[in-house]
C-alpha cells in the first residue's frame, strides 16, 4: 500500500511553499488510496520555536488538508514528533559504528573550509576532505565537542525520481564523509529522516525540489541498513514572483499572515495548484484540495524545478 508524508519542521510558520509541499503529498497519498501521515521533524530542538507545531498544524486542517497518522492522532508507528525519536536514531547510528562505518570528527568549518583542494558541495559549503577518517573512535585532545561522520563508500548512487527523472551521484566524491549527529548532540537530518521513513514503512518521499541534493545521501543510507529506498518525488519549489526563495520568517508570507489578511483556505490552495500549473491559470479563484483529486495529473510536474507564485 502506499504510504506518503509530510513532515514539516516547528522552527517557523508554514508559507505557501510548506503549503505546496503539504498539498502535493496529500495529493498523491490520497490519489494512490493510501495513507498519509503527519511528522514533526523537530530533530534541532535549538532552533525549534514554541507554539509553532501547533499553529502549523491548526493551518494545514484550515486548509483541508487531513492525515491518518500524526501526533495529534496517533497511529501504529508513534511517536509522531523526532524530538521522541532519539533512541531509534541511538541504535541506528550504534548499528554503523559497529560495521566500522562511522569516525568523530572535531574539525570546524573553518578548518574544512582552509583545505583549498576541497571543492564545493553545492550549498552546503566545501567538500569534507576526510581528515578525522582514519582516526576512528579513538579517544584524543578534542579541539571542540566531536561530529560522527558516515565513512561514505566511493561508489555511485542512483536515485529514481518521479518528476526530476535519473540522479547519479558519487556521495564521497561530492560531498564526502557527511555528519550523522552533531558535536552537541543534535541528529543530523539526513539520519533521522531516513531511520523514520524506514521505520514508518513511507513508500514514496515527495518534497519540494530545493531538497533533491539530499536524496542520494539519503538513498546511501537506506541502502547501507539494506533497505531499499522508498520511491522519490521532488515537486517544483515555489519561489516568488522575482523569482527569489521564501523564506519562514519573512513579514506577510506566512499562511498565519495570509489567513489575517482575509484570503480563504480555498484561494491559497488555488494560488499553490495555479503556481504548480495542476490547474489552469483562468480557474476559480478558489479552490479545496478535495475538488482538485478527480482531475489530479501527477505528469504535470515532470521535469520542473520551480513555480512562481504569480508568475
Amino acid at each position: 500500500m502506499y504510504r506518503g508524508r509530510f513532515a514539516p519542521s516547528p522552527t517557523g510558520d508554514l508559507h505557501v511553499g510548506s503549503a505546496a509541499c503539504a498539498l502535493v503529498s496529500w495529493l498523491v497519498a490520497r490519489s494512490s488510496g493510501g495513507a498519509f501521515v503527519l511528522r514533526v521533524e523537530d530533530i534541532d530542538t535549538p532552533r525549534v520555536r514554541a507554539e509553532t507545531e501547533a499553529r502549523q498544524l491548526d493551518d494545514l486542517r484550515w486548509m483541508g488538508l487531513d492525515w491518518d497518522e500524526g501526533p495529534d492522532v496517533g497511529g501504529p508507528f508513534a511517536p509522531y514528533r523526532q524530538s521522541e525519536r532519539a533512541v531509534r536514531y541511538d541504535r541506528a547510528l550504534a548499528e554503523l559504528q559497529r560495521r566500522g562505518l562511522t569516525y568523530l570528527c572535531d574539525c570546524s568549518r573553518a578548518d574544512i573550509a582552509r583545505v583549498a583542494s576541497a571543492p564545493h558541495a553545492g550549498d552546503e559549503g566545501p567538500r569534507y576532505p576526510g581528515t578525522c577518517r582514519e582516526l576512528g573512535h579513538e579517544d584524543r585532545a578534542w579541539k571542540r565537542a566531536p561530529a560522527v561522520r558516515l565513512k561514505t563508500p566511493d561508489r555511485e548512487t542512483v536515485v529514481h525520481d518521479r518528476w526530476q527523472g535519473m540522479l547519479r551521484e558519487n556521495v564521497g566524491s561530492k560531498v564526502g564523509d557527511f555528519v550523522l549527529r552533531r558535536g552537541d548532540g543534535v541528529y543530523a537530518y539526513q539520519l533521522a529522516v531516513v531511520v523514520d521513513d524506514l521505520a514508518m514503512g513511507v513508500t514514496e518521499v515527495v518534497r519540494g525540489a530545493d531538497l533533491l541534493g539530499s536524496a542520494a545521501r539519503q538513498a546511501l543510507l537506506f541502502e547501507l541498513f539494506g533497505a531499499t529506498p522508498p520511491n522519490y518525488a521532488h515537486h517544483a519549489m515555489i519561489v516568488s514572483s522575482d523569482g527569489t526563495r521564501i523564506a519562514k520568517r519573512a513579514s506577510g508570507v506566512s499562511l498565519g499572515d495570509r489567513r489575517r489578511a482575509g484570503d480563504s483556505p480555498g484561494a491559497v490552495v488555488a494560488t499553490v495548484a495555479r503556481a504548480l500549473e495542476l490547474v489552469n491559470r483562468g480557474s476559480s479563484s478558489a479552490i479545496a484540495p478535495r475538488e482538485l483529486l478527480p482531475s489530479f495529473d501527477p505528469s504535470r510536474l515532470v521535469g520542473v524545478k520551480e513555480a512562481r507564485v504569480g508568475g
